[in-house]
């Protein structure tokens, strides 16, 4: 246990320093830096720069680069990212393959929507991902949270605004497992559904569930999305919801983008919506040439 909770630490460091080195090759990109620039912007050595990006990202930091360009990202976009099938076109099921992971979505009933979470048991906790701290917290029947967070403070004022009526149980180390599970690309996946129970308005549930059938590593534009969900016209409506997203990265709204191909707004911030595009797609690509 003490060897799985170093790891996922170690996580944590990593990606306070990739995201360092994201930002430069993003602000000089023009420029084309060298691995030698990055290097010495970041006060590592190469070797160590290449070694803690490869870990993190499973490509160099040139290949990563590569995958966060407007114009890459046009190109994805002209593409048309197929939906993966949709049962009911939209209506009271969803499912996603997130890469070896099966999410199924479901919506809080109108009366635990309005009582504010009465009767809900929910345990929560603050775990280490690549991508920074997160809030994870689950029901019985699923995960109803993934917030990107500060720590434990902003995590329980996040959960007492949105189920002020929930009994809110902290059980730090709850979702390591899961988190693993999620965030780390060698783990072994157990082929269980992983659910995800969600509250929002009925408008909100269709786009989640829109989202989920975004495949890995894809992208598309709000209004394509609109168009995907039969309802043209409506990307602004569309995008309200995407933003009101509460389970991060499990209902991937870091795939919608603005149609020039700019990233558009990400309620956990846009350069953590670059890392994780970039992440996905990298990786992605790895898997591509090596299969």
């Amino acid at each position: 246990m003490d060897a799985i909770l170093h790891a996922d630490e170690e996580a944590g460091r990593d990606y306070a320093r990739v995201r360092d080195a994201i930002r430069y090759l993003v602000a000089h990109a023009g420029e084309q830096p060298q691995l030698a620039d990055v290097a010495a912007a970041l006060y590592l050595s190469e070797s160590r720069l290449q070694r803690l990006f490869s870990r993190w990202a499973g490509v160099s930091p040139k290949r990563f680069i590569q995958q966060l360009t407007c114009e890459a990202a046009k190109a994805r976009l002209a593409a048309g990212a197929p939906l993966l099938p949709l049962s009911h076109e939209l209506g009271l099921s969803g499912s996603s393959r997130l890469h070896d992971l099966f999410v199924t979505l479901e919506a809080m009933t109108p009366g635990e929507y309005q009582q504010g979470g009465a009767g809900l048991d929910i345990a929560w906790s603050v775990e280490a991902t690549r991508f920074g701290p997160a809030l994870l917290a689950q029901t019985a029947r699923g995960v109803c949270a993934l917030q990107f967070v500060s720590g434990d403070e902003e995590a329980e004022a996040w959960l007492r605004a949105q189920w002020p009526r929930a009994a809110l149980r902290h059980a730090p180390g709850q979702a390591r497992a899961l988190c693993r599970r999620l965030f780390d690309p060698l783990s072994e996946a157990d082929g269980s559904p992983l659910a995800i129970r969600v509250q929002g308005s009925n408008f909100q549930i269709q786009v989640w569930r829109a989202l989920l059938a975004v495949p890995y590593g894809g992208l598309l534009s709000y209004g394509q999305l609109a168009e995907k969900m039969g309802r043209p016209g409506a990307a602004r409506a569309v995008g309200n919801a995407v933003g009101a997203n509460p389970v991060a990265w499990l209902i991937p709204c870091h795939r919608v983008i603005r149609a020039e191909g700019a990233l558009g707004g990400y309620r956990w911030g846009e350069e953590r919506k670059l890392d994780l595009i970039g992440w996905e797609s990298a990786r992605l690509s790895r898997e591509e040439a090596t299969a």
